[in-house]
């Protein structure tokens, strides 16, 4: 379940998500329509959870996606990973059953 706060007169919203039992608030993603068309965001920089992802998966050496993004720290990649999952909804198909 996603959770929303807006925080101030910015009009940042902080975007949570229903873990379990528990609610885990996501630090360092955030969420500005005056930034990035209001795309989730790392730590209100100009990088996307989106291209995060996609860079994870383009450079499987830490190393690397470090050199090519410097300002990334490893609780960013983390935190953008862990969103990322929590917005992929499980969906239960009910099917007939077998005759």
């Amino acid at each position: 379940m996603r959770l929303e706060k807006a925080l101030g007169q910015s009009r940042v919203v902080k975007v949570g998500v229903r873990w379990y039992d528990n609610a885990m608030q996501f630090e360092r993603i955030t969420c500005d329509p005056n930034r990035m068309n209001g795309q989730p965001c790392i730590r209100r920089l100009r990088l996307t959870v989106r291209r995060v992802v996609e860079a994870v998966a383009l450079y499987p050496n830490r190393e690397d996606l470090k050199r090519e993004f410097p300002e990334l720290e490893e609780d960013d990649i983390r935190e953008a990973l862990a969103y990322a999952a929590a917005q992929l909804d499980d969906k239960v198909i009910e099917l007939a059953a077998a005759v």
